[in-house]
């Protein structure tokens, strides 16, 4: 197939890559222009320098949705557009230049978690299962016909980082599979219920920041889901903010005004939490591990010296 191919960061060099080492022939490199967003500075490998490696023309595009874009498709006339890590609009009169439309891989099973950083927000929901959508583009953000779809389980321990290695090594057989049964003129794709459909936004400061009047299980949640690389969970002792490396439920349940540094326990300090902590009914969280602004890391035993005090979300 002749492959136009729209793509950004990571997953669009892993599919890019996939890409140009199959039979398929790829004429245009569409990407972003580069970005300091934190999510964007993180897992970057450059679609422009693998594009370049390989003598392919890069258009740089915050949209593609402009008259050379457009003009552009007209003259190679590809079969399909492919799209990863693509991250706005594609008009319907861009991907129709397409012989076969455009399809993109999205990092989570649609129709759930459309939008930005599906790995972070399904962790920090608790969700079993992740996983890579191949899907065609229509009209809707994240909602045409699924091609594709690859899971992978959420184990107890894993990490968002853990959950990128995972599904990453799912985009290039994934899209690949895709664009062959797309060739062979199979038609048998699996319609999106749009009323199961979750859409969410770009993860910022204020989502890493842990308000302690959530259930200990939902915290941890929360710091699995922002560990290195990624921005970590924070709050605030004595002033000072302190990001949490690491967090457990607590043995105990603990009762009083969320975010009292409780008692020590195992190599950390459980703190108070929940939404119905002054009740006692609620597990405490334990916090394992911090960071501080200076770069320093601290077993949680060390760092809280002696009990009492509190564990706040804004300074």
């Amino acid at each position: 197939m002749r492959i136009v191919f729209m793509g950004y960061q990571t997953w669009g060099h892993r599919v890019l890559e996939a890409l140009l080492q199959s039979e398929h022939d790829v004429p245009l490199v569409i990407t972003h222009p580069t970005s300091h967003h934190a999510y964007e500075t993180i897992w970057n490998d450059s679609v422009v320098q693998l594009a370049e490696q390989h003598g392919i023309p890069v258009l740089e595009r915050k949209y593609a949705n402009d008259d050379e874009v457009a003009e552009r498709l007209r003259e190679l006339a590809p079969d399909l557009l492919v799209s990863s890590d693509w991250r706005t609009w594609v008009a319907p009169h861009i991907y129709a230049l397409a012989t076969h439309g455009a399809i993109n891989v999205h990092d989570a099973l649609l129709p759930r978690y459309g939008g930005f950083a599906p790995l972070n927000w399904a962790l920090i929901n608790g969700e079993s299962e992740v996983g890579v959508t191949v899907h065609f583009m229509n009209e809707d953000f994240d909602l045409g016909d699924i091609v594709v779809q690859k899971r992978v389980p959420v184990e107890d321990k894993d990490t968002v980082t853990d959950l990128f290695h995972k599904t990453v090594e799912l985009f290039a057989p994934a899209t690949l599979e895709a664009i062959e049964l797309i060739a062979s003129g199979s038609t048998d794709w699996t319609k999106q219920d749009p009323a199961q459909a979750t859409f969410f936004h770009k993860r910022s400061v204020e989502d890493s920041r842990i308000d302690w009047t959530w259930p200990a299980q939902d915290i941890v949640n929360l710091v699995r889901a922002q560990v290195d690389p990624y921005p970590n969970a924070f709050a605030h002792f004595k002033g000072q903010r302190i990001r949490i490396l690491s967090a457990s439920v607590s043995q105990s349940r603990l009762g009083g005004t969320v975010g009292r540094v409780f008692r020590p326990e195992g190599e950390g300090v459980a703190v108070v939490c929940g939404p119905d902590a002054r009740r006692g009914t609620e597990r405490g969280l334990v916090i394992e591990r911090v960071r501080t602004d200076d770069g320093e890391e601290h077993r949680g035993i060390d760092f809280f010296r002696t009990m009492g005090g509190y564990v706040t979300s804004h300074p």
